[in-house]
């Protein structure tokens, strides 16, 4: 039986200083990875990696829709995420900022816009690819800095292990 993960975690080089790659060949079909970014009871699931986890997710999946997603540490302390959906092709693509919160109200301190593809390789496996555009490049290595490549990659192990199960 194989794994989620055909291919060992990689890295894409970004196109530009301010911004982090992800890309992962996963053997799932990209609508199940898909439904895991958009069902709020799923992403509650596999988002965060531990110790820390998320505690609630709210969604609007739609260009302009809100999303709220929180995470808690293992002291308790909680975490809000409010953003907004810039752009959603079902099964493909989304594209949500955190520049904004709800009814594009301006966020006090804008971070990253984040594009997620979903590509269909065929025979039931996708290539998962987050590019993360941050604000500056000071914002870039901070979110380096705070574990982008090991999180994200703990959270998108998460994620093909779940949808694996759909």
């Amino acid at each position: 039986m194989s794994s989620p993960n055909d291919t060992a975690p990689s890295t894409s080089a970004p196109s530009n200083d301010r911004e982090l790659v992800l890309t992962r060949i996963i053997n799932v079909p990209r609508e199940k990875l898909y439904r895991c970014w958009t069902e709020p009871a799923l992403i509650t699931q596999w988002f965060t990696p531990p110790p820390f986890k998320t505690i609630r997710a709210q969604m609007e999946v739609r260009a302009g829709g809100s999303s709220l997603i929180v995470m808690q540490s293992p002291e308790g302390m909680e975490f809000p995420n409010p953003g907004i959906f810039l752009e959603v092709v079902k099964n493909e693509k989304l594209v949500f900022t955190d520049a904004y919160t709800k009814a594009w109200e301006p966020s006090g301190k804008p971070f990253m816009t984040a594009i997620l593809t979903f590509e269909d390789l065929g025979g039931g496996k996708s290539r998962y690819t987050a590019v993360v555009r941050h604000w500056s490049v000071a914002d870039r290595e901070s979110h380096e800095k705070m574990g982008f490549h090991t999180g994200w990659g703990i959270a998108t192990d998460q994620l093909a292990a779940l949808a694996a199960t759909l």
